[in-house]
């Protein structure tokens, strides 16, 4: 390892003094409602790349467009960009018509007093199948407030099941930005990281279940049911399957695309043709800010790199966390730093990927491990920060409905989160890593 340089890290100081320095003064200093997800993240990450253009004088301008090109080129932000395009077309394809009939179909088999945890199955399915856990509680978060309206269930457990729900997808889903980054950043295929992630989620989300049963059985009413189309969950069963199984991601896509555009034309889930290509279109422009940081996000990280800051960053983490267990946990912490100044996880990941790179070589943690520890640390962060994304669109969605609540009244019953930190730090400390056969 080359000796650090710390004041390579400047360019990423600046960036979160920009991003969320602006956020909190907007957000919280000025009272202006979702003002910190109006912040341009790109623009904040533009003054990042100039300052670390102004840094490191040993290496002329174009010697630096060089380095942040190859920075770019790397195949695995390539890999990163084509998927992230193919998973936002997808969505397009499927609309919220389809994650509905998901939805119904499972909140149309229960009693009343299982409510709330249907409502988290429904969740951890809906956002395992579309990717997104944002727009898993833009979906469900309705849904669940009429259901806890007509069961008697207050408006705070009923949002925090479907965060929870939406945050466990968001870890393990095939097509989730988190899972691309952490997977593509690593270097390790996502079925590995799928295998590595799930036996850490599963029991959280089992024993969140057990919670919300035990804290909601004496619910009661009846619940509000829709009509539905089975035939269009179709598409997310296909993509969930094959991405199981393992076939390839961009395969797995291109069915679920394929099947989505017949069945949702067939179904009249899209009117026509042409409304269909347009929703493709969307789906994919979507995906342009999250696109757009991966890019910018490579180029900075190629001249920090260069200049010093991650061996520094590395040297750093090495001095506080020594051995392997110690080490896993300075990555799971470095990420959820990053969570907690950006309040994007993905973002958060793209950020620590690098350093999390050289610290699995210098630690020996295997590359699956890895990916496994940046996804799973950076949701845990995520479905809590009370200024995240899934926060507010919850918060929005009952307000628009008519509910008053507040982000401090939903904490407490982010079980899932919370449950989820604690599964990582046993399989980091008491269970041992299962071998690669």
């Amino acid at each position: 390892m080359k000796k650090g340089n710390a004041w390579a890290l400047l360019p990423i100081g600046v960036f979160l003094v920009i991003y969320l320095g602006l956020g909190i003064t907007f957000e919280y200093i000025m009272g202006i409602s979702m003002g910190f997800y109006n912040i341009p993240i790109v623009v904040a990450f533009l003054v990042g790349i100039l300052v670390a253009c102004i840094q490191n004088k040993r290496l002329s301008f174009d010697q630096k467009l060089t380095l942040m090109g190859q920075g770019v080129g790397d195949k695995n932000i390539v890999t990163m960009i084509l998927i992230f395009m193919a998973a936002g077309i997808f969505v397009g394809v499927v609309g919220r018509s389809s994650a509905e009939s998901v939805a119904y179909f499972m909140l149309s088999l229960i009693p009343a007093r299982f409510a709330v945890a249907v409502i988290f199955i429904v969740s951890c399915f809906v956002s395992t199948a579309m990717g997104t856990s944002v727009g898993t509680i833009t979906l469900i978060a309705p849904i669940a407030l009429a259901v806890g309206n007509a069961t008697g269930f207050s408006v705070p457990i009923c949002l925090g099941a479907v965060m929870g729900g939406a945050m466990f997808g968001d870890n393990l889903s095939f097509i989730s930005d988190t899972t691309i980054a952490a997977c593509n950043g690593q270097g390790c295929a996502m079925k590995d990281k799928f295998r590595a992630n799930f036996w850490i989620a599963l029991p959280a989300a089992i024993v969140t279940l057990v919670i919300i049963i035990v804290v909601t059985f004496n619910g009661g009413g009846q619940l509000v049911t829709q009509e539905y189309n089975l035939v269009q969950i179709i598409p997310y069963i296909l993509v969930l399957a094959g991405g199981i199984i393992g076939i390839n991601v961009f395969v797995v896509l291109l069915v679920g695309i394929f099947s989505g555009a017949i069945i949702m034309l067939a179904t009249g889930g899209v009117p026509d043709f042409y409304t269909l290509l347009g929703n493709m279109g969307g789906g994919a422009a979507g995906m342009f800010e999250t696109t757009m940081v991966a890019i910018l996000v490579a180029a900075m990280c190629a001249l920090i790199r260069e200049h010093g800051g991650f061996d520094a960053l590395l040297s750093g983490i090495q001095r506080v966390f020594k051995g392997k267990k110690n080490g896993q946990l300075g990555m799971g912490l470095l990420v959820g730093a990053m969570d907690i100044a950006t309040a994007n996880n993905t973002v958060a990941i793209v950020m620590a990927n690098p350093i999390a790179k050289e610290m699995a070589e210098t630690y020996g943690i295997s590359n699956k491990k890895t990916a496994s520890i940046l996804d799973t640390f950076s949701c845990v962060f995520q479905g809590v920060i009370p200024y995240g994304a899934q926060m507010l669109v919850a918060i929005a969605a009952a307000d628009t409905l008519g509910y008053s609540v507040s982000a401090f009244e939903i904490m407490p019953f982010l079980f899932y989160p919370y449950i989820l930190l604690i599964s990582s730090l046993v399989f980091i400390y008491i269970i041992p890593e299962r071998k690669s056969k």
